[in-house]
């Protein structure tokens, strides 16, 4: 079976070459080679170039002194670290690579002015690790400069940093440490088996770590390793798999608080005492999960976030009497990369709601005031024009206790439409990730633009509503998440104000996948599909997929390897039911995507140019698994804009 598909594969690259005389010519467009895509009308790039610049702002750190912040967003192609030195000061740019920025780690040591930065080439994710000195504003490489490597955290002290590198061999991640000093080179700790390495934890005497083996999103395993003696200890045997996702050492480093699923359907914070292996349940009564954590540095106080419904909800805990209370104020929508000052008592974070870009704040924890940093720009748009969700839920083929079991969806739609409105679905990738209600310049642009309603699924397979529900479609469960489009088609049909005579899908990554299996088992319902670096064809995704990831997709979608499984994928992979494609598609792919590679969108696109089917093509030379730069951006959404214009607004 594996080698029909791989057999398929390879006739597919020669028709591709072959049927290129009856497409139109390639044309380069920046760093962007486009097929068979008409010329973009002016008018409409306008639209999208102010979309686009929309801007947002993330926290990175707080700086060395404690009172200014570092900051990533953009200001030109990508975004790049910049420092904020009050609420509402001029955002200083400090780097200003042609790569994207999003992360900086400021040394602990005061007697360093810089911080850590990770940087790959292109989209590869080969990552190298810099020190950005802040008295020379001169970049010095840590790393050996081609292979995979990622940063894991300073010490206490700020006299070392680990991090893994897959560089002995391109697959397995192994533990390094750095002595920060200067032409001092890294030193590898233990040899590690597997690409999910990473060090979740670092006591504060810098003597003992907590490493975590990520195996799958439903699966880790924690160990305790001794930095003197290089001994590696599971910490904990379980009967059966466990998921964690965030540790913490006490400052004693006699205990750890830790986020996990063990014993609880949701990813929970509990208590962990090392000596007896003890857990006392902390947020037991919140029936949601716990997503990041931050100790401060007195130890006094654990901030953490819940993911409810989408929507977060930040939190404090007093370490000592393990009670919390939620942090006032906030917005509501998504909160990320919060970190407190080194007083304890400051609280930097990000937010981002459905009407508003991402923007910086900073919360006192002990006057429970919130005090915006960062305003960002909108491109020139009314904000009052950005359209917030409505969460809906709808039933799908299956049965829980009895009942229909409800999908969670979130539905933005055009205000002040008349009559029946048009339909995209939106589907996220993964298939372990979660749609949530942040700012999406491209929601706004397809909703106000186009006059589309956007409706963005959450379907059986993703995080944030159980581990029940996470595992829904492991395996040879695959189409069953497909199914789940289905039946938000026909709840499309039963509503009054949407058109299920239009309706396109739109998906990248997994969602590409999600896309392209919605256009080959739902064709007739649909007018046109887009695919982003979707998977068609899941043998050669498995076989051609970067080796440090091979593994840890196999524990998702199963192994190419077993024929059993190389039975189901021959049935359900995209390509093996390209025929059923008749309707228009669109195709995006990164050239450089180390995740999917740039074979399983070739493939396709090669198999739908054959037999006839229109297929808009965009392969960008200087991307990975993502549309990181604006320039690629801009263009890319401006054919999707026109490809949903001339498919399923007619």
């Amino acid at each position: 079976m594996m080698r029909k598909q791989l057999l398929l594969a390879g006739l597919l690259a020669v028709a591709y070459s072959g049927t290129a005389q009856n497409q139109e010519a390639a044309q380069e467009i920046g760093n962007l080679v486009v097929r068979n895509i008409p010329a973009l009308p002016a008018d409409l790039m306008e639209r999208v170039d102010q979309y686009q610049n929309v801007r947002g702002a993330t926290v990175a750190d707080w700086d060395r002194e404690g009172k200014g912040l570092f900051i990533s967003t953009r200001f030109a192609e990508v975004p790049q670290i910049h420092h904020v030195a009050a609420p509402g000061a001029d955002r200083r740019q400090i780097t200003f690579y042609k790569e994207p920025l999003a992360a900086a780690a400021v040394a602990p040591d005061k007697k360093q002015n810089g911080f850590v930065f990770s940087r790959d080439n292109g989209g590869n994710e080969n990552y190298q690790i810099y020190f950005f000195d802040l008295s020379t504003g001169r970049a010095r490489l840590l790393t050996d400069g081609k292979s995979r490597n990622q940063f894991q955290g300073w010490n206490r002290a700020g006299s070392q940093l680990a991090y893994m590198s897959n560089q002995r061999n391109g697959a397995d991640l192994d533990l390094y440490l750095l002595n920060f000093q200067p032409d001092a080179k890294p030193t590898m700790l233990t040899e590690l088996k597997g690409g999910g390495w990473g060090v979740s934890a670092w006591s504060d005497d810098g003597k003992q770590m907590i490493l975590s083996n990520y195996k799958s999103i439903n699966e880790a395993e924690l160990y305790r390793f001794d930095v003197t003696s290089r001994k590696l200890e599971r910490l904990f045997a379980t009967a059966g798999p466990v998921s964690y996702s965030g540790a913490e050492f006490t400052k004693d480093g006699k205990g750890l608080f830790l986020v996990s699923d063990e014993g609880t359907e949701f990813q929970t914070l509990r208590y962990v005492d090392l000596a007896s292996k003890q857990q006392t349940p902390l947020t037991a009564p919140i029936t949601w999960d716990v997503q990041g954590m931050d100790l401060s540095m007195d130890g006094t106080k654990l901030v953490f976030a819940t993911n409810e419904d989408g929507y977060s909800k930040l939190y404090v805990l007093d370490t000592k009497t393990r009670k919390y209370q939620p942090v006032a104020n906030v917005p509501k929508g998504v909160i990320s990369n919060f970190r407190l000052n080194d007083d304890s008592r400051r609280l930097a974070l990000s937010v981002s709601t459905p009407t508003a870009s991402s923007d910086v704040y900073v919360a006192d924890l002990t006057t429970k005031t919130l005090t915006r940093w960062t305003t960002s720009e909108l491109g020139g748009l009314n904000s009052a024009s950005f359209v917030e969700p409505s969460l809906i839920q709808y039933s799908t083929f299956d049965q829980v206790d009895g009942k229909a079991r409800l999908i969670p969806a979130f539905l933005y739609k055009p205000k002040n439409a008349t009559g029946k409105t048009p339909v995209l679905i939106s589907i996220h990738g993964g298939p372990e990730g979660q749609s949530l209600p942040t700012f999406s310049p491209l929601i706004n642009l397809l909703v106000n633009e186009l006059g589309v309603a956007v409706v963005v699924p959450n379907v059986r397979g993703s995080s944030g509503y159980g581990k029940t529900y996470l595992k829904l479609d492991n395996g040879a469960k695959r189409e069953e998440s497909v199914k789940d489009i289905g039946a938000l088609l026909e709840w499309i049909g039963r509503q009054p104000d949407l058109d299920p005579g239009r309706v396109a899908v739109y998906g990248g990554s997994y969602g590409g996948y999600m896309s392209l299996a919605t256009m080959t088992n739902y064709n007739d319902q649909m007018r046109c599909g887009i695919d982003l670096f979707g998977i068609s064809n899941f043998t050669t995704f498995l076989k051609n997929t970067s080796p440090y990831r091979a593994d840890l997709r196999r524990a998702e979608y199963g192994d190419e390897r077993d024929p059993a499984m190389q039975a189901v994928f021959a049935q359900i992979s995209p390509i093996s039911k390209i025929k059923n494609i008749t309707k228009p598609m669109l195709v995006y792919q990164g050239k450089n995507d180390p995740r999917v590679p740039l074979s399983e969108s070739e493939q396709m696109v090669a198999g739908l140019q054959q037999q006839g089917t229109s297929v808009w093509y965009i392969m960008a030379k200087d991307e990975g698994h993502s549309l990181a730069k604006k320039a690629n951006r801009d263009y890319t959404y401006g054919a999707m804009l026109l490809f949903l214009r001339n498919n399923l607004l007619k």
